[in-house]
């Protein structure tokens, strides 16, 4: 049986209607897939690229349709367009984006976000916290539960028992506490604690070499400590073909690996090929289920 997949359209004002649109009539998704796409009220208008409380109120309303028809059955699968930030936080929503928000929709207790691509997945051990606030909220227990959910997840895509390697917080995995304390006090204890669970984990690795050694097959996967140390090597390594993929909730979400480019929404040139393969993936997820 074809998976039914809904496609949210994201920012109304952004590039998420157009990419939306090219996606779900491309002959691959619809070989692959019944699309059904979550946008805007009928009638309703929006500038492209113009900032507004109203696209982000719109934004989020549209996902929590989709959420609804998720856990109620009527899809197998969301994939999202993407949201801004700003514009919810005009639109007076406490959330950051789809991962917190999709976490408190499902009531998930713990999600975590993975970007998947051929060449590279990374786990984000942390999000969207200033870089400043990254050793507080990197703790010894987020950091195992994170470990221990990309454990869990990881055999929905390969059926395999994943090779995850943790990367460390400072240069060089903090030499042994002479550039930083971190991962000796915080990271390796998580690590050693996941290894007695029987997780196969490793590390903490430096962040200059464990993607390198990831992308060469030595593991099937990275922990990143924060934002972008896990996601400029994957953009860097498939920009425009990365997915972005919720763990730990009860419904299969996936989600491009890009923004909403206000700055060219609304002029016909935004790529679908992220969205294309945000949905191939929901699809293939959905079947495997």
């Amino acid at each position: 049986m074809r998976p039914r997949i809904a496609i949210t359209a994201g920012d109304p004002a952004g590039i998420g209607p157009e990419i939306v649109a090219r996606a779900a009539s491309d002959p691959r998704v619809t070989d692959a897939c019944d699309p059904v796409v979550f946008g805007p009220p009928e009638g309703a208008t929006f500038v492209a690229g113009q900032l507004s409380a109203d696209a982000g109120r719109v934004a989020y309303e549209t996902i929590v349709r989709a959420v609804g028809a998720a856990k109620s059955g009527q899809v197998d699968a969301i994939a999202t367009a993407p949201v801004n930030k700003e514009a919810f936080k005009l639109a007076g929503l406490p959330w950051a984006g789809h991962t917190d928000l999709l976490g408190h929709l499902t009531g998930a207790r713990h999600v975590a976000m993975m970007f998947h691509s051929e060449p590279l997945r990374v786990v984000l051990a942390t999000v969207h916290v200033p870089l400043a606030d990254v050793p507080r909220t990197l703790t010894q227990e987020s950091l195992e539960q994170t470990i221990a959910l990309t454990a869990r997840s990881l055999p929905l895509f390969d059926k395999i028992q994943p090779r995850i390697a943790v990367a460390g917080l400072n240069p060089h995995a903090g030499e042994h506490g002479l550039f930083g304390r971190e991962e000796v006090e915080t990271i390796a204890p998580a690590i050693e604690s996941c290894k007695s669970r029987g997780i196969d984990v490793s590390g903490p690795f430096p962040a200059d070499t464990v993607f390198v050694r990831a992308h060469r097959g030595e593991f099937d996967v990275v922990v990143a400590c924060y934002h972008d140390q896990g996601l400029i090597p994957i953009k860097l390594l498939a920009f425009g073909q990365a997915v972005n993929v919720t763990l730990g909730l009860p419904i299969i979400r996936t989600s491009v690996d890009h923004g909403t480019a206000f700055d060219i929404a609304g002029k016909g040139i935004a790529d679908p090929q992220s969205m294309i393969a945000a949905v191939l993936l929901a699809a293939r997820l959905a079947r495997a289920a």
